[in-house]
C-alpha cells in the first residue's frame, strides 16, 4: 500500500503549478522564475543551526561537489566561532554568517538552506525558507506539532521547493533492498513492525536559573516556544526532553525507526493510537517520558489491519536481532566465558527494526542493513548491508528539479512526524486515539486536536506558523 502522500505528490505534479502570479499575491512575495541549472553551477547552500547535528551538515553537503557552503546562522557566538575553524580544517571556504534566519533568507544569491536547529524551529523555518524561493532540507522531526508540519507541506507545493526529510535511512540502499523484498514477499504477508530505541540516558539533574551566556540570542533561539527564564537544560541538547521545544526521544532517534517502521509495513496515517509509559527513576527537570509504549492500527484497503508497535527505553537494553547502532558495543556474537558460561555482550544502544510477515521476520539494523530470518527454524533469507548519500540525493534534486526523485520527501516525513505527535498526544491525555488518516483530525477529541495543532504550547509572535502560506 502506498501512503496518502505519494497520491497527493502525483496529483499535485500532474496538475501542474500554481502561476507566479497567484502565489505572490498571497503572501506579497516576489516569486523568481525557476532557475536553470548549468552542468558547472555551484549550488550554494546555508546551514541554519551548526551545533550538533549542524556540524554533520556542514560537512556532508561540504563534501557533495559542486556545492558551495555559502552562509551559516546560529544564534550562539561561541557555535559559530568553533564552526569558522571546523570549516577551514575541513578547506570549505568561510562563509557569510548570520544570526537571525530572516536576514539569511534575503541574500538572492543562496539556492537552499539545510536545518538543523531544535525541533520547535523546522517547520517555521522551512515555510519561511520555502516562501523565499529556497529549497529546503528539514532535519527530523519535520515539525514539533501536527500542524506545523501540515503547512510545511503546503508551503513545499506551493512554491514548488525541494523539501527532504532528513531521515537519512531512506537513501541507504541496504535499506531500499529490504523494503523492495517485503514488497517482493520474502517474508509472506507482513502484519507487524516494532520500532525500537534503546539507548543509555542518564539524568539531566535539575539545572538552575541563571543569566543567559554571553554572545547567545535567547530570545531568538526561543523563537516560537514560549519565552521562559534561562536554564542550562532548556538549552543546548536538553532541549529535546522539555515539552515547548521537543518531542523526547520518540521524536529525537526514535524518529528514524519510527520512519523505517512505517515505510517497512507500507502505511501512511494510522487509524487508532495508543501510548503509556513515563519517567522513571530520576527526579530532574526532564519533562518527556524516558519509557515509551506505543502502538498504532492501520485499516488496510482489503479489509486486513496492521500493526506498528513502538518502543522507548532509556536504561537497560538487550540485543534483539542485533539490530544496534555502531560504535555502541551491539553484537549477540561478541561472548565471553564468564562464571563458567557464554555471556552476551550487551549493547549500549539497540535502535533498529523487526518487521514480521507469515513466511518469517526481517531486522533492519544501525547498519543501513538487513536480514531476514525464514520459517520456524529462522533460516538464513537475503541479506545486503550498503549505505547511500542523503546529501548528495538532495543536491541532485535541487539541480533535476525532479519531485519524484525525492528519496524522504516532505510529505513522508510529515505523516512519520504525525505518529509521533499523536503517540506523545495520547501519552499525555492518558487515553487512546481514534484518527481520520483522511482529514488528518483526532475524532471525537477536540482537546487531543489542540495538542496536535500546538495549542497546548501556543505560538509566540511574530514567530507564528501562517493560516495560509
Amino acid at each position: 500500500m502506498e501512503s496518502d502522500s505519494k497520491v497527493n505528490r502525483r496529483d499535485f505534479l500532474r496538475t501542474g503549478i500554481t502561476t507566479s502570479a497567484s502565489l505572490a499575491a498571497l503572501g506579497g512575495i516576489t516569486i523568481l522564475p525557476e532557475k536553470v541549472w548549468g552542468a558547472n553551477d555551484r549550488v550554494r547552500m546555508a546551514v541554519a543551526g551548526i551545533r550538533g547535528r549542524g556540524g554533520s551538515h556542514l560537512r556532508g553537503f561540504g563534501q557533495v561537489p559542486g556545492v558551495e557552503i555559502a552562509a551559516i546562522c546560529d544564534i550562539d557566538d561561541s557555535v559559530i566561532s568553533k564552526r569558522l575553524e571546523d570549516m577551514a580544517g575541513w578547506n570549505l571556504p568561510k562563509p557569510q554568517v548570520y544570526k537571525d534566519i530572516r536576514k539569511l533568507l534575503e541574500d538572492k544569491s543562496i539556492d537552499a538552506i539545510s536545518i538543523a536547529t531544535p525541533n520547535h524551529w523546522h517547520s517555521l523555518m522551512g515555510i519561511w525558507a520555502c516562501q523565499a524561493g529556497k529549497d529546503v532540507y528539514v532535519e527530523k522531526p519535520c515539525s514539533h506539532c501536527w500542524w506545523e508540519g501540515h503547512q510545511l507541506v503546503a508551503a513545499a507545493r506551493q512554491y514548488n521547493r525541494i523539501a527532504m526529510h532528513g531521515t537519512q535511512g531512506r537513501s541507504a540502499e541496504g535499506y531500499i533492498e529490504g523494503v523492495r523484498k517485503l514488497r517482493e514477499g520474502v517474508i509472506g504477508d507482513v502484519y507487524l513492525s516494532r520500532g525500537l530505541c534503546f539507548k543509555w540516558r542518564d539524568t539531566i539533574g535539575i539545572a538552575k536559573v541563571e543569566p543567559v551566556p554571553a554572545g547567545v540570542d535567547y530570545d531568538l533561539w526561543t523563537g516560537p516556544a514560549p519565552l521562559k527564564p534561562f536554564t542550562k537544560n532548556r538549552f543546548h541538547y536538553n532541549w529535546h526532553w522539555i515539552w515547548d521545544t521537543g518531542n523526547g526521544d520518540v521524536g529525537n532517534q526514535g524518529v528514524h525507526e519510527m520512519d523505517m517502521a512505517r515505510w517497512a509495513l507500507g502505511v501512511g496515517f494510522p487509524n487508532k493510537i495508543s501510548a503509556i509509559g513515563g519517567h522513571v527513576m530520576f527526579k530532574d527537570d526532564q519533562q518527556t517520558p524516558n519509557i515509551l509504549n506505543c502502538s498504532f492500527e492501520f485499516d488496510m484497503p482489503d479489509g486486513t489491519r496492521r500493526i506498528l508497535e513502538f518502543e522507548v527505553r532509556h536504561w537497560m537494553s538487550n540485543t534483539e536481532a542485533d539490530i544496534g547502532l555502531p560504535g555502541f558495543g551491539a553484537g549477540a556474537a561478541n561472548l565471553s566465558e564468564t562464571a563458567g558460561h557464554a555471556h552476551i555482550k550487551q549493547p549500549k544502544a539497540m535502535c533498529g527494526n523487526l518487521v514480521y510477515g507469515s513466511k518469517g521476520y526481517m531486522a533492519l539494523t544501525g547498519y543501513e542493513s538487513y536480514r531476514t530470518f525464514l520459517g520456524e527454524s529462522n533460516e538464513p533469507g537475503p541479506s545486503a548491508t550498503r549505505g547511500g548519500n542523503n546529501w548528495a540525493n538532495f543536491i541532485n534534486c535541487v539541480r533535476s528539479r525532479k519531485q519524484e526523485d525525492i528519496p524522504a520527501p516532505i510529505e513522508e516525513g510529515h505523516i512519520t512526524a504525525t505518529l509521533i505527535h499523536l503517540a506523545n498526544t495520547s501519552y499525555r491525555l492518558g487515553r487512546t486515539l481514534k484518527f481520520d488518516p483522511v482529514n488528518q483530525k483526532v475524532i471525537g477529541d477536540e482537546e487531543a486536536n489542540r495538542y496536535l495543532r500546538g495549542e497546548d504550547r501556543g505560538f509566540r509572535k511574530p514567530f507564528t506558523i501562517p493560516e495560509k502560506v
